[in-house]
């Protein structure tokens, strides 16, 4: 059996070559097995190597997309399985994730314990958005929904706990800005979330501290990035915002 810290050195060298699978079960036995909470760099090695798996099933998921679309006969059909078992593998991870998350990091974390709570939360919603993306019509909704309020009770403890700058609540204002953009199609939405995310960390860069300065500032950049997509710069201010972002 392998201890606590030969777990995290295996998926760290899991992720070093591209073994997200491998990565995400290491975390998993660690969380199953452990009976400390999770170090920070524990929490990040396994919100990371879950996202890297999922979304790598998503990608090729989107990419068949053209391939059902277009194609006839056999061929068609042949898009359309291999595209659903696609969809059943990214299901079946997203549900075992959410397993873990409640049943385990969530139930037994400490109600002091803020950052760990919104982490964890912002996980369960950014997993139900996974699923809601790849989901027919009549389970979109109530996934939809779980995702909102996952995302709606870490943005709460956020918004009590969290300056403006910090990067979970940044990450959250990204994550949850792309449940409407993607999932819900609803660009308005997503713009006003992210904006307004990125203009109160803009406002509050004096609260930014040195330990969190480059993870705040690259989530900043990725909010900028698709504030500027979804608008397609049709709004000044936001251009001023990135000029006072980049001085």
């Amino acid at each position: 059996m392998l201890s606590r810290k030969q777990l995290v050195q295996a998926a760290q060298l899991a992720e070093q070559c591209g073994r997200y699978k491998d990565m995400a079960t290491a975390m998993k036995q660690l969380v199953v097995e452990g009976k400390e909470p999770l170090t920070h760099e524990e929490k990040t090695l396994l919100s990371e190597a879950h996202k890297l798996l999922i979304q790598e099933h998503c990608s090729s998921w989107r990419r068949l997309k053209c391939s059902v679309e277009q194609g006839v006969g056999k061929q068609k059909e042949q898009a359309q399985a291999y595209r659903e078992a696609i969809k059943k593998e990214l299901e079946a991870q997203c549900w075992e994730i959410l397993s873990l998350l409640d049943n385990v990091l969530l139930k037994h974390c400490s109600e002091s314990d803020d950052e760990s709570r919104a982490f964890y939360l912002i996980m369960k919603g950014d997993n139900y958005r996974y699923l809601a993306e790849v989901a027919l019509p009549d389970a979109k909704e109530t996934l939809v929904k779980s995702a909102e309020k996952a995302y709606g009770e870490a943005q709460e403890l956020s918004q009590k706990y969290m300056e403006p700058t910090h990067p979970l609540a940044l990450a959250l204002a990204l994550n949850y800005s792309m449940l409407y953009y993607e999932v819900l199609n609803n660009p308005q939405q997503a713009t006003k979330l992210a904006k307004a995310a990125f203009d109160k960390a803009i406002a509050g860069l004096e609260t930014l501290s040195l330990e969190f300065y480059k993870e705040s500032t690259v989530i900043m950049q990725h909010l900028r990035d698709s504030i500027v997509q979804w608008t397609s710069d049709q709004q000044p201010q936001v251009e001023n915002n990135v000029g006072e972002l980049e001085g």
